[in-house]
């Protein structure tokens, strides 16, 4: 029963997420995905990977409903909360133990493992009320479940151990059940998934349509655009569909988050003097307002207009009225109550994201594979500016793919790998080991019927 009920969560940089299949194996049935922020008018297939605790670290809420409970908060009320946004970037290339603190919005820390376990634990709670509202009669309960918990494949080993203990805490799985619980590489099941599409299933940015060729032989760069980490795999198609990976994951910390820093920073460069600094100590919520809205207009390529509130309005006067900041400035301008930023500006914030994806499949491309394909997953991946940046650098080298809802790919693949782990036949060993070591013979030392000659030792030595 448990490979045919699969829950899988997608626990991402910037938003998570979870899909679910309570379908027999034999029925090949879209997964169920949760759909997110009903509560403040959005329909969304994750939620913000936002926690809020109360001053003495005990959980309020997650995602939409944790940054609108912190937005609505004035000042000092909203400085005693613990706010965690993005928690997931502590894990990346630090050395991880269990008593590892991560530091909140007002600066000051938790325990790591007490902030994950309680985000998992609220996502598999939701998991199972959702479930259990869907079905008459039969009561769900976690151990009824396979478990796959997504990570990123370039993550070390202590980080995944670290999420597989979290989720133990928060009651995913039990002592003795640990076999339900699977950690799949977030390329890897987004890949699984992307194996299913038709042609119609992908983004097209020319007339002809494709599809992810099934063929054995077919060799194809998976990269997975997420907000933190840009995570790249190989995968080759084998005899029977299974994927093989080709190469050891690689990558870098340059995800969707990259792009919101370089905004950011735009902002402090024009309200100069310590004016940014004033506005995002005193009002935080609007800060999160704002990047809010700006995580929704780096989607597209075109001018965008950021409001400015009147508290923003009142720290710049200190200094001069706040259009007089924006003289000057180039790439922008000021609007009626608004900061107008041009779209080359916006696709100026990309750069140093894009360079480093550019980067990392140069260095796999210059190998001795044979790329048909390079496949955009994430949600960053949603960006028009993304995914015409990398069509552009490789058309005349492969096609670059792009399924329809990018964040969508990974949770979908996730349900179909807990279905079946085995689509993933083989992968590239982060690391060799050696079991045993034979010394030379010694007649003074050995037993003369412990001798032996290998002869492929000698071939390769050059002995006679």
């Amino acid at each position: 029963m448990g490979d045919s009920f699969i829950i899988a969560i997608d626990f991402g940089t910037a938003y998570s997420g979870y899909a679910f299949s309570i379908t027999s194996r034999e029925e090949d049935i879209d997964p169920h995905l949760k759909v997110w922020g009903e509560g403040v008018g959005l329909e969304t297939p994750k939620t913000p990977t936002c926690i809020l605790f109360d001053e003495q670290e005990e959980f309020i809420g997650f995602g939409y409903e944790a940054k609108e409970e912190y937005l609505s908060k004035k000042g000092q009320e909203a400085r005693d909360k613990f706010l965690f946004d993005c928690f997931k970037m502590a894990l990346y290339g630090k050395e991880i133990n269990r008593d590892m603190l991560i530091k909140a919005a007002n600066g000051k820390s938790m325990k790591a493992m007490k902030v994950f376990t309680a985000a998992l634990r609220f996502l598999k709670n939701d998991a199972m009320e959702t479930i259990n509202s869907t079905t008459r009669g039969k009561k769900f309960i976690p151990s009824d479940f396979t478990w796959v918990l997504t990570v990123p494949a370039i993550w070390d080993p202590s980080g995944k151990q670290f999420m597989r203990e979290a989720a133990m805490q928060a009651g995913i799985v039990t002592k003795g059940k640990e076999d339900k619980l699977v950690i799949a590489l977030e390329p890897e099941a987004a890949s699984v998934w992307c194996k299913k599409l038709p042609a119609e299933g992908f983004i097209t940015q020319n007339i002809s349509r494709n599809s992810l060729d099934q063929s054995p032989g077919t060799q194809y760069i998976v990269v997975d655009c997420g907000g933190g980490t840009i995570d790249i795999t190989v995968h080759e198609v084998l005899e029977g569909g299974a994927l093989k990976e080709l190469h050891k994951a690689s990558g870098n910390a340059l995800g969707g988050q990259n792009v919101d820093r370089k905004f950011k920073q735009f902002l402090r460069e024009i309200f100069c003097d310590g004016v940014w600094d004033e506005y995002e100590q005193n009002y935080p919520s609007e800060v999160q307002k704002i990047m809010y809205d700006f995580t929704l207009f780096k989607k597209g390529d075109k001018d965008i207009e950021i409001t400015c509130s009147l508290n923003l309005g009142r720290v710049a006067q200190t200094k001069k009225d706040i259009e007089k900041f924006l003289e000057g400035v180039d790439g922008a301008s000021w609007n009626e109550g608004s900061i107008k930023i041009y779209k080359q500006k916006l696709r100026s914030f990309f750069n140093e994201s894009l360079q480093g994806i550019i980067q990392s499949l140069n260095d796999i491309l210059k190998r001795d594979y044979r790329i048909e394909y390079i496949l955009l997953v994430g949600g960053y991946a949603d960006s028009q500016i993304l995914q015409r940046h990398i069509t552009e650098e490789y058309i005349d080298e492969c096609q670059v793919l792009c399924p329809f809802r990018p964040q969508e790919a990974i949770l979908k693949g996730a349900v179909e790998f807990g279905r079946n782990p085995a689509v993933v036949a083989s992968r590239k060993s982060a690391f060799t080991y050696g079991i045993a070591i034979a010394s030379r013979f010694d007649v003074s030392k050995h037993r003369a019927d412990k001798k032996y000659t290998n002869k492929d030792v000698l071939d390769i030595v050059g002995y006679q």
